[in-house]
């Protein structure tokens, strides 16, 4: 069953065409990987999807819904969390603090915001450092943060751009295992530029080029797609 989908979803920026009449759909369950080259229209893609850019044309439908013109929050409320290329975490405050700002969207009461939280932190292997100034983390590790923020809303579906920039071998390691675990309760999209996260990882990749789908499969299929390896991988 599908989750998210859109139809002929456009955005233009002063006459550029970033995203041009894209259908895509992502079913339940499903981890699926964005890709494609730098200026491929994958940001503002999902920035339409979560409500941050307004389409020039097109829908966004989310389990069914047409939610095209609801606002970000409104999104986040059906079950929709994201976390961008730039971080947004708040630096004066702590870890704890900054995913509890999360958690209390869906829960109420003192221990059990605090369950939630420590339970988001120790997924990203961040509980150490719950009391810790946000902006005292490296990028890296705020990009983490960025997760625990958005797994503490129990999100039906969770899109993360970009989020193992920044992050050691050891620490990319440890995503691959948090990707496999959350993928039992939670669909994702994921717009990677590390191959190896995307073949380990995704159920299915959908490449963008120049704001078109160029190609879908199975991670094995878009490694093989001369089209793929020409415009993206860099060879052919």
């Amino acid at each position: 069953m599908t989750l998210l989908s859109t139809r002929g979803l456009s955005k233009s920026f002063a006459g550029l065409q970033a995203v041009h009449e894209v259908d895509f759909d992502l079913p339940k369950g499903e981890v699926r990987a964005l890709i494609g080259p730098n200026g491929a229209g994958k940001t503002t893609f999902v920035g339409l999807l979560c409500g941050r850019i307004a389409p020039s044309s097109g829908q966004v439908f989310f389990d069914g819904r047409d939610i095209s013109h609801l606002p970000a929050h409104k999104r986040i409320g059906l079950g929709m969390a994201y976390t961008f290329q730039i971080t947004s975490v708040f630096g004066r405050l702590s870890l704890f603090e900054n995913v509890a700002l999360a958690a209390r969207r869906r829960v109420q009461g003192t221990a059990a915001v605090r369950a939630e939280v420590m339970g988001a932190l120790a997924k990203v292997g961040l509980a150490g450092a719950a009391e810790r100034a946000a902006g005292d983390l490296s990028y890296g590790h705020q990009r983490l943060l960025e997760i625990a923020m958005g797994l503490a809303q129990a999100p039906r579906l969770l899109i993360l751009d970009e989020p193992t920039q920044g992050l050691s071998d050891a620490e990319i390691t440890g995503f691959k295992a948090l990707i496999r675990e959350l993928s039992a309760t939670t669909t994702i999209l994921l717009i990677e530029h590390n191959m190896s996260v995307v073949m380990e990882v995704a159920d299915q990749v959908t490449v963008l080029n120049f704001g078109e789908i160029l190609a879908e499969g199975t991670p094995e299929e878009m490694h093989a797609n001369a089209q793929v390896q020409a415009a993206y991988l860099g060879t052919g």
